[in-house]
């Protein structure tokens, strides 16, 4: 029989010029509300994680397009790194406490202000080209990585805190710590979209989080384990704290006067119309004398100098046949609109638009209105604010004659349904015996392969096509998925897909007065020069299969 040694005494720890303490904590409170105070510590720093999170994805995918990308991008990246910074954290265990504290503020600083950055940066070098071309992404992808590092970094100082206080079984103790955590996340998740979001906006919103975020970490450390820490150790934390503070208020005071002089430094100096609605950022310049007007959703150019060659194109080829009873989708600028009543013969015209502020702008702004030929003020003209799936759904069969999608473009990831095959087939049964549909279907030439997916998704619901392109588009402003393309390689056509049950003429309706930029030899040259491009072999894109991204 083996003798059980005794165990050798332990060994005193050395002194720690920050924290002397690696023994249960001696706590100004009792340690049930010890342990219930850095529990609640838990719950706002992951709400206030999760905030950092969706403000980096909201603004990366307006600034740069695509959320999806955006999405995967941010997510992955701060996943990985909550990793690296929890195997980092193991280093500072010993020194919890102010570790947790330290962190605490870095994060406020970083998250808070990452919004800032991000726009200052693509407001005043996003058309800077060359290297920098993908500033921008490089920034995105800079503040997931450290932001993910000191998230990463909380959990293991967290449980070092909760088990200082009172020592419990280690299953209890993460049990406790990711309640915490995961309904911290559900309110910061829910705050976003429904609070933050509306009242504040992105910057103010992240700026506050921020600020959030530091009297949280701050509080917990310097008040619950401030027996923890040296004298030295916290009138450092403390003076961090208050300058982290001090920042993000600065901030908070500048950011109307930052947003003016980005919105210039991107639009230029002559913004007229600037609101964030419920649905988009809507930016309206020029339209005075010697200005001309420019309509901006998302920051995607959606009215410009060449509009009338656009909407003429979109409009005349479907008005060929009857055209009694006309339905647009999208189109909120009334422009499609004043196109359809030029034909003699219109009856009804139904237009659906998702952003009653575009529709607003249009009736009331004088420029605008004066551009759409106030087609708001006539009586034919019926809207609905609606999105455009839901209400083709309850849309009655064979109603119009006419349909036309004056939709932003394909690949952008909001408007990817509007692009399926099911949207089609639901367009297809709206359609009147002999009716047409008209689809715009993005830029040409930049995206060849998006255009001929959006021919093939029409086809494949029913409907035969005659595809043709228009040149002759505003360079220097993204209308697709990606805003950060330079001028140089901003899109110079327009793509269009005419359908019906039947092979439909592409032609223009002689009763009607003639158009500007458009005539039959030019519009059969641009069918030739689109059929001649063909992609063959590509399958439909559908609502679980979107086929947009590239």
């Amino acid at each position: 029989m083996i003798e059980p040694h005794a165990p050798a005494p332990p060994r005193p720890a050395p002194p720690c010029p920050v924290s002397s303490r690696s023994g249960p904590v001696r706590l100004p409170v009792r340690p049930g509300t010890g342990r219930f105070l850095v529990l609640a510590g838990v719950f706002v720093c992951a709400a206030c994680g999760l905030v950092y999170e969706l403000e980096l994805v909201a603004l990366a995918s307006y600034l740069i397009g695509d959320s999806v990308t955006q999405a995967s991008v941010v997510l992955s990246v701060m996943v990985f790194a909550m990793g690296i910074g929890s195997l980092a954290a193991k280093r500072l265990r010993r020194h919890a406490a102010i570790g947790f504290g330290a962190i605490e503020a870095t994060l406020a600083l970083v998250g808070g202000l990452s919004a800032m950055a991000l726009y200052a940066v693509f407001a005043w070098t996003g058309a800077w080209g060359g290297l920098w071309a993908n500033g921008p992404r490089c920034l995105l992808v800079g503040f997931s990585l450290a932001m993910g590092l000191l998230i990463g970094a909380e959990v293991p100082l967290l449980m070092e805190l909760i088990q200082r206080i009172r020592r419990q079984d280690a299953g209890g103790a993460v049990a406790d710590l990711f309640a915490a955590d995961y309904v911290g996340a559900l309110v910061g998740g829910l705050a976003f979209p429904f609070l933050l979001l509306p009242l504040l906006g992105q910057l103010t919103g992240a700026l506050l989080t921020g600020a959030v975020n530091v009297v949280a970490g701050g509080s917990l450390v310097l008040g619950l384990f401030r027996r923890d820490l040296t004298r030295r150790a916290r009138w450092l934390l403390l003076l961090a704290n208050l300058a982290v503070l001090g920042l993000l208020a600065s901030a908070a005071v500048m950011v109307g006067d930052f947003e003016r002089a980005a919105r210039h430094a991107v639009y230029g100096g002559d913004v007229r119309v600037a609101v964030q609605t419920g649905v988009q950022e809507v930016v309206l310049t020029g339209g005075t004398p010697g200005r001309p007007l420019d309509l901006f959703l998302d920051g995607r150019l959606r009215v410009g100098q060449d509009e009338r060659r656009y909407h003429e194109a979109l409009v005349h080829p479907a008005m060929t046949g009857p055209h009694a009873r006309v339905l647009i989708l999208g189109g909120g600028d009334g422009l499609a609109a004043r196109e359809v009543l030029r034909h003699p013969g219109v009856q009804r015209v139904d237009l659906v638009e998702l952003d009653p502020a575009v529709v607003r702008l249009a009736r009331t702004d004088p420029a605008l209105s004066r551009l759409n030929g106030h087609v708001y003020g006539d009586r034919r003209v019926h809207v609905s604010t609606a999105d455009a799936f839901g209400w083709l759904r309850r849309a009655p069969a064979s109603a119009y004659d006419v349909v036309i999608e004056d939709l932003p473009d394909p690949g952008i990831t909001a408007s990817t349904k509007l692009y399926a095959q099911e949207f089609y087939g639901l367009a297809r049964r709206a359609l009147a015996r002999g009716g047409r549909l008209a689809v715009h279907a993005g830029p040409f030439s930049a995206r060849p392969r998006v255009f001929w997916t959006v021919e093939a998704t029409v086809r494949a619901a029913g409907l035969r096509t005659v595809p043709y392109r228009v040149s002759g588009r505003d360079s220097g402003f993204a209308a697709g998925p990606d805003r950060t393309t330079g001028a140089a390689r901003a899109p110079r056509d327009w793509g269009f897909v005419l359908a019906a049950r039947t092979p439909p003429a592409l032609a223009l309706d002689r009763r009607a007065p003639r158009p500007r930029t458009l005539s039959a030899a030019t519009l059969a040259a641009d069918a030739r020069a689109a059929a001649r491009t063909r992609v063959p072999g590509l399958p439909p894109s559908t609502l679980v299969h979107p086929r947009y991204a590239g």
